[in-house]
């Protein structure tokens, strides 16, 4: 094999494991407590992830292996960087970022989501995104109060 055939296979390689930055929200990176740990902590294994790949001594594996690290810790550098701290709400009067909020739809269901950072948002797990169309409704509101998300009406039952 010719040195100019490898040095070609390895641009072709590294062009293949340089991955696009992941999308960055245009809201503000307003975070929890425990949101800003959580990112922290992602950043840190990021790092720890992509020195490991920088120890495999093939460099088109080193390549691949550093790929998603090396994204990663593009994204948690950056979210970590302009993250805002904010503080848990000190009243249960209205719902604010950080409140946990229990509403009724007009459909019969009760729910009940925690109001965070987007990067720590899991719907699953009960809670959502201060950007989201739910959250940007209820925000404001208190106990009693009923707000509209798209065609639905929310029924604030508790805030905590």
């Amino acid at each position: 094999m010719s040195v100019a055939f490898t040095k070609e296979e390895s641009a072709e390689t590294a062009s293949e494991t340089l991955l696009p930055d992941r999308p960055i929200s245009p809201h503000p990176n307003l975070v929890t407590g425990t949101g800003l740990k959580t990112l922290e902590r992602q950043l840190r294994e990021a790092r720890e992830a992509y020195e490991a790949a920088h120890g495999i001594e093939d460099v088109n594996d080193r390549r691949r292996e550093a790929a998603i690290p090396l994204r990663d810790l593009r994204y948690y550098s950056e979210r970590v960087r302009t993250a805002q701290l904010v503080p848990d709400p000190t009243s249960s009067e209205v719902v604010a970022f950080g409140s946990t909020v229990t509403f009724k739809r007009n459909d019969g269901r009760v729910q009940q989501y925690r109001i965070v950072g987007e990067d720590e948002a899991d719907p699953k797990a009960g809670s959502i995104s201060f950007a989201s169309p739910v959250a940007k409704s209820l925000m404001g509101k208190g106990v009693g109060d009923v707000a509209g998300a798209g065609s639905q009406e929310l029924e604030i039952f508790a805030i905590s």
